[in-house]
């Protein structure tokens, strides 16, 4: 009797995509976001949401051309076949993305942690909780336990069902009277607080790896992607609403690293506060969780490809890709731990959406294969480029040293790996 082999449907890949994008980033960044844009914050998320998109269109048409592999790096090793070197360091930029969204949500987590016990301001506190939830799941991975998909589907859906039912109730208590003057920072501004918060976004592209178990992918791909872009993009820019009507821009500022919860607190009372947090906590948990299990997996395949250190990807009997992992949480503590919530998401943004202008110029450069519609990969690589600039030109005349700092991190990773190389003999 033959056994049916079990496929992944949309609402599988929804949960893929909306957990990988509700990980913690909504927790965090729409404190940063109204700092920016101030009432004009619910048009940021608008704005990332378009974006997102533009980015999901080059990552369907890649994804279902080359059903191999999910990956970025592939994508960009299939663009250039005679320039291995161009996939290589995206390959290193990816990894070092995920170090940052580690951070961010170990960051999140810590600062949700610290204002649930009643002490927000108390810095060590934040970092404890911070450093000490990245060492639990680096010990739960290195047991090589990770959650079932049963039970990932049920916390995605449960974040869902807490953010969107919070969302309504909220939408009820608006202090429509906030919202004047709409554009009370300008318009700049709201460009430039969605080109910060982009990373609010990432993660829609892991439906990508699972394109070999989706059950229609010709379909359900891109209906997984659009959609979890969407019901994302609505319930970030219900939240921002809700925080811009419920709170005065001092408020928000001031809770900027937990800004939900105190939005959720005139709303619901304390009990409000407390769920907002525990949700907090839970989606940050689950996000390092699985990133920490991704991740480190994708640095030890690279390093058995040569594309890194061999030693990388040395395994136990388990199978667990052990000093991986060690890595990736060492550097990730290190960036929570001496990184400023802002530093952090700038520096998260800005390496995704360099990730996607790669994908996005490997879409055109084999858009012969892939179908895709050059005036649309165009636009949507034009307005990639846009939005990492803004960033970088808001940096150079506002916080300097903020930009020489995440340069020195692209620098250092840029030079480390031709170092690697030399030693190596990789081709160019």
């Amino acid at each position: 009797m033959m056994v049916r082999e079990e496929k992944l449907g949309l609402k599988e890949l929804i949960a893929i995509g909306v957990g990988g994008m509700i990980g913690g980033g909504i927790f965090s960044v729409l404190g940063v976001a109204v700092g920016f844009a101030g009432n004009g914050a619910p048009l940021s998320f608008f704005i990332d949401m378009l974006i997102a998109l533009a980015a999901g269109y080059h990552y369907v048409k890649l994804a279902l051309t080359f059903r191999d592999d999910g990956a970025s790096y592939t994508y960009l090793k299939k663009a250039f076949p005679d320039k291995p070197s161009i996939a290589a360091v995206e390959g290193w930029i990816v990894i070092i993305g995920y170090v940052g969204t580690l951070a961010l949500y170990a960051f999140t987590f810590g600062a949700y942690g610290a204002d649930l016990f009643g002490l927000s301001d108390s810095l060590f506190l934040r970092i404890v909780l911070s450093v000490g939830m990245l060492l639990f799941f680096f010990f739960i991975n290195l047991k090589g336990v990770r959650t079932s998909g049963l039970t990932e589907d049920i916390i995605v859906y449960t974040k869902i069902a807490i953010l969107a039912g919070f969302a309504f109730i909220g939408l009820l208590n608006v202090d429509k009277d906030r919202f004047v003057p709409f554009l009370n920072k300008g318009v700049s501004p709201v460009f430039l607080g969605a080109a910060v918060i982009f990373v609010a976004y990432e993660g829609f592209q892991l439906i990508t790896n699972a394109v070999r178990e989706t059950d229609n992918p010709d379909k359900n791909i891109p209906r997984g992607i659009y959609g979890s872009i969407l019901i994302t993009g609505l319930i970030y820019i219900t939240l921002a609403v809700v925080a811009v009507g419920a709170l005065s821009y001092d408020q928000l500022i001031r809770a900027k690293e937990y800004a939900l919860a105190a939005v959720a607190e005139p709303i619901l009372g304390s009990f409000g506060k407390v769920l907002i947090s525990l949700a907090a906590l839970m989606a940050t948990s689950s996000a390092v969780n699985s990133t920490l299990f991704g991740a480190s997996r994708m640095m030890a395949e690279m390093a058995e490809e040569k594309i890194m250190p061999p030693f990388l990807g040395k395994r136990d009997r388990a199978g667990v890709p052990f000093i991986a992992l060690a890595v990736m949480t060492f550097f990730a503590i290190l960036f929570t731990a001496a990184g400023t919530l802002s530093v952090i998401a700038e520096f998260s943004s800005i390496t995704f959406l360099l990730v996607s202008i790669g994908v996005s110029l490997a879409n055109i450069r084999l858009k012969d294969k892939t179908k895709a519609r050059i005036d649309v990969a165009i636009l949507g690589l034009i307005l990639m480029c846009i939005t990492v600039a803004t960033i970088l030109v808001y940096l150079a005349f506002s916080n300097l040293e903020e930009l020489v700092t995440i340069m020195l991190i692209y620098f250092a990773v840029t030079c480390l790996f031709f170092f690697y190389k030399k030693i190596y003999h990789l081709e160019s």
